[in-house]
């Protein structure tokens, strides 16, 4: 392979969902730098536009769809519009979550909200998505997991503070979402279709500094992971610098999960 060309992206059409967020952005900022055209699929019609603007300001190419992950005819207009538009997706990341519960003892109807949107509408986009990818040849799916979908929670991190340290669908979202992955690596594999995790660890978004501080003595490279770290992690995904990579599960978090 040559290393001049290995995560060139031109040509290729990539599809971010929550790409209007605070790690969706840097995911279609170095998309779109690697020369996909990158659709951004968001509820946030306001700030998406603002992510389309800066692309174009930097002589990138990307575009808006409204998108609600929870509703199933939402998805559908995602990837009807997508194949209008592009003749299909050849990278869908998978970011888009909402996270309605509140409390550990809060109601059902917040958990099932939330499985609604995190497992059944993560379900519905990519069996959509992954299927066309394979009737035209090819593609690859990046799915943003976490480190907590792989161990528990260590609620000492949060002993004294104002905050919960993590609500069950969170863990049960992401531990399932591994094992989609691998459900769909292995269904698609023969078709062209690669399925991969990235598993991020603590980032630095709105936490106290003293959070903050415990999180990064819990990691071994002792601080929290930046949100424009991730695009890099994900431009590997999708390009072919991991064209032999399927069904995994690649963890990016400092060292968290090592110790």
């Amino acid at each position: 392979m040559n290393p001049a060309t290995l995560f060139d992206l031109s040509g290729k059409v990539a599809v971010v969902t929550g790409g209007a967020g605070w790690l969706g952005r840097p995911m279609v900022a170095v998309l779109a730098a690697a020369g996909a055209r990158v659709i951004i699929a968001s509820r946030d019609a306001a700030t998406a536009a603002e992510v389309v603007s800066s692309l174009s300001a930097r002589g990138h190419v990307g575009e808006h769809v409204i998108y609600d992950q929870g509703d199933e005819a939402s998805v559908e207009n995602l990837f009807i519009t997508v194949r209008e538009r592009c003749g299909g997706a050849d990278i869908l990341v998978n970011n888009a979550a909402a996270w309605p519960m509140r409390s550990r003892t809060g109601p059902l109807e917040d958990f099932a909200r939330s499985m609604q949107i995190n497992a059944t509408g993560l379900f519905c986009v990519t069996s959509r998505f992954a299927e066309d990818m394979a009737e035209r040849g090819g593609g690859t799916i990046i799915n943003i997991g976490s480190s907590f979908g792989m161990v528990a929670p260590d609620f000492e991190l949060y002993e004294g503070l104002s905050v919960s340290g993590g609500l069950p669908d969170y863990f049960f979202h992401k531990g399932g979402m591994l094992q989609l992955t691998r459900y769909v690596a292995a269904l698609y594999g023969p078709r062209g279709v690669r399925v991969n995790t990235l598993s991020l660890g603590p980032i630095r978004k709105h936490q106290s500094d003293e959070l903050a501080a415990r999180f990064s003595r819990r990691t071994l490279l002792r601080r929290m992971g930046r949100a424009e770290e991730v695009g890099g992690a994900v431009l590997f995904l999708a390009s072919d610098a991991s064209s032999y990579m399927t069904g995994s599960n690649m963890v990016f978090d400092g060292g968290y999960t090592a110790m």
